[in-house]
């Protein structure tokens, strides 16, 4: 069917599968340290606001957080049935990153995460600010294991092959591998990307509707300082990542930048747009800046960038894809660079919370960070081909012996359960937060905070508060 066969079938089943499985992580990890901000500045400054920020985002990360745990069970069994022999190869490295990511972050995640959501009335404060802060360090020492993880597939080291099988003899290098540092720092500004622009475009869905309060001001404010600072430094991570790459992964870069032969001494252009032909081996079309490759990618003026004709053609990733999909990351990277100055000149003038065509704007790039994300690892992933293992085990020799019709089953199942399943659950995170914040403002109650009497967030329950909701229809009619 397509001219797909049984292995095609496995990468996109792959593929599909962890897809979605990474936007729930990426959002977990932004969530998280939010999480812990807020509640550190509501026990700094007693503001009211940071407080019902936290119950309000709370409920959406526990949702997140628990679609993440599902669609993560599932990616760790596709390597026992549908890539054995890679995990034949391989596991005796990944096997044991992935248990060290259980054992440090899972568990640590997993003890304090309860504290976190249920015990706002039932610990000090102090103890439940510390459980918000260990939860999100969790997040992040299960970035720091995946990712090392994935990047010693793309630039293995550390290792030796003893009977068609690798062996490591030094964890350190295998741990701290080329690209790993980079790649880390790559995906963890990219969840806190992505994450800013999630809670920007609520609040702006929200400005749009007329509903108009502190809650809401101060998620966009903080969603917007947030983009304006770290979009940026993305941008550059993302430079010297693009520097590394080249240097352990030159089919990748020449893939990417569409590049297929070099001519003469001449510095390398950069193609903004074109059409890359796998089979006539060349880029259609193409619209080139003279010189601006080879400054992008070696920062000068005259030397030159790799070409995919210098690697033998069974060797090539698929240029048509990754030179796209990078694309689309960096054209979405720009954009919100673009959001945050804008936010910056608004702010300045007053008019932030009412400037629709800016409100519009943000709201639509609400998933742009997750999109980045996407075609982010879509390139990463597929400019790694035709290796599973860089340089020592290609992707036709680790997956297992299943049937073309095993796999169109197989792969059928996924769709359906997938859509079904997080498609639910998605609904109901969005419910949420098109619910938004339910503020105390101007109601006789206590402060809260652990200890104190308040209605505890009930991040698992899919029920309407009544009395959350009336509380805040009015606050709608106030505005």
């Amino acid at each position: 069917m397509f001219g797909l066969e049984a292995l095609d079938l496995a990468r996109i089943q792959f593929a599909f599968t962890v897809s979605f499985h990474i936007l729930f992580p990426a959002i977990t990890i932004g969530l998280a340290s939010y999480l812990a901000v807020l509640e550190g500045l509501w026990l700094k400054t007693r503001d009211d606001t940071y407080r019902d920020l936290y119950h309000f985002w709370s409920k959406i990360f526990a949702v997140n957080f628990g679609m993440g745990v599902v669609s993560g069970l599932v990616m760790s069994y596709q390597f026992g049935t549908n890539w054995s022999r890679f995990s034949d190869f391989a596991g005796a490295v990944t096997g044991p990153l992935l248990t060290y990511e259980v054992l440090t972050a899972f568990f640590l995640e997993a003890g304090f995460l309860g504290v976190m959501l249920f015990g706002w009335n039932k610990v000090g404060r102090k103890l439940h600010f510390f459980s918000t802060v260990m939860v999100a360090i969790g997040t992040l020492i299960s970035t720091f294991w995946i990712l090392s993880s994935n990047s010693w597939m793309q630039t293995p080291q550390g290792f030796e092959i003893v009977d068609g099988r690798v062996i490591p003899v030094d964890w350190m290098a295998v741990i701290f591998n080329p690209s790993f540092p980079y790649r880390l720092a790559h995906m963890a500004v990219a969840a806190f990307v992505a994450t800013a622009f999630f809670v920007g475009s609520s609040a702006a869905w929200h400005l749009l509707r007329g509903r108009d309060n502190p809650a809401i001001r101060r998620m966009l404010s903080m969603a917007m300082w947030m983009a304006l600072i770290v979009a940026p430094v993305q941008a550059v991570i993302g430079d010297f990542h693009g520097l590394n790459t080249l240097k352990h992964q030159p089919a990748k870069i020449a893939a990417i930048e569409g590049h297929w032969e070099n001519v003469g001494n001449e510095p390398t252009p950069l193609i903004l747009f074109g059409w890359p032909d796998m089979k006539a081996e060349k880029t259609k079309y193409a619209v080139e800046i003279p010189y601006l490759g080879s400054l992008i990618l070696t920062h000068s003026l005259d030397k030159q960038v790799p070409a995919l004709k210098e690697f033998p053609p069974e060797d090539r990733p698929n240029s048509t894809i990754v030179f796209w999909s990078f694309r689309v990351m960096v054209g979405l990277g720009m954009l919100m660079i673009f959001t945050g100055l804008w936010s910056v000149w608004l702010r300045k003038r007053g008019t932030l919370y009412t400037s629709r065509p800016f409100l519009y704007l943000t709201l639509w790039m609400g998933p742009s960070g997750l999109i980045a994300i996407l075609a982010g690892w879509f390139t990463t992933e597929i400019g790694r081909q035709p290796w599973v293992v860089y340089g020592l085990m290609r992707t036709a020799d680790a997956s297992s012996a299943h049937s073309f019709v095993q796999m169109s089953i197989t792969l059928a199942l996924f769709v359906v359960v997938y859509f079904s399943l997080f498609g639910v659950g998605l609904g109901y995170m969005m419910r949420l937060v098109r619910k938004g914040p339910v503020t105390n403002e101007g109601a006789e109650t206590s402060h809260g905070g652990p200890g104190q009497k308040r209605t505890p967030a009930r991040p698992l329950s899919a029920a309407d508060d009544d009395h959350d909701a009336d509380h805040g229809t009015r606050l709608n009619k106030g505005n």
